[in-house]
């Protein structure tokens, strides 16, 4: 039985979302095509229908993800905080979003996992972090070097922290890597 275009469009948003979460959640590796699309509530037959390979699907869920932050980092820096840096930092570098990859950030949670990919992936990456920069850049005082470069050190502060913050087993530990990065950026704008 044929699907409509309408249809096959929807499914295919459906394989994005899904892979978009659980790709954050388990890792590139940790979830295989079949798990994914029976997680979509599709068959494993129509996978290809839609992707040319698993790893076609990983640039468009990336991307998706990545939409989704760029996303939330607009409507806080739209709010025009006094310290847009440290808003920021408090909204990524909390226990939720540590607690929650699958709904988090895509280059916290698959970082290592697109530098090993093909160069697709590593672009819909470098477009995405290109968008956030230039988001965080334009609320940050200074000339345009020295915003680029506050938004630059920021981002990879934040990454960097909750990707520690995830790894440790320790609570205790992870709670006080969050807290160290955040008083950090809090402090240095």
């Amino acid at each position: 039985m044929r699907v409509s275009r309408e249809q096959a469009a929807q499914n295919r948003e459906r394989i994005v979302e899904t892979a978009a979460r659980l790709f954050r959640e388990k890792g590139y590796d940790g979830i295989g095509v079949a798990d994914l699309m029976k997680c979509a509530g599709l068959t494993h037959g129509g996978f290809y229908g839609h992707f040319a390979s698993k790893e076609d699907l990983l640039a468009e869920a990336f991307g998706k993800a990545m939409e989704g932050s760029a996303e939330r980092w607009r409507q806080l820096l739209a709010t025009r905080p006094a310290n847009p840096r440290a808003a920021l930092a408090r909204m990524y570098l909390s226990a939720e979003h540590r607690d929650n990859p699958g709904a988090g950030c895509a280059l916290a949670a698959l970082g290592p996992d697109v530098s090993r990919v093909g160069p697709e992936v590593r672009q819909a990456m470098a477009d995405s972090f290109q968008a956030q920069v230039d988001a965080l850049a334009q609320a940050l005082p200074g000339t345009p070097a020295q915003q680029r470069r506050a938004a630059i050190a920021t981002y990879a502060a934040m990454v960097g922290g909750l990707v520690l913050a995830r790894s440790v087993a320790d609570r205790a530990q992870s709670d006080a890597i969050l807290a160290a990065v955040l008083a950090t950026l809090e402090q240095g704008s």
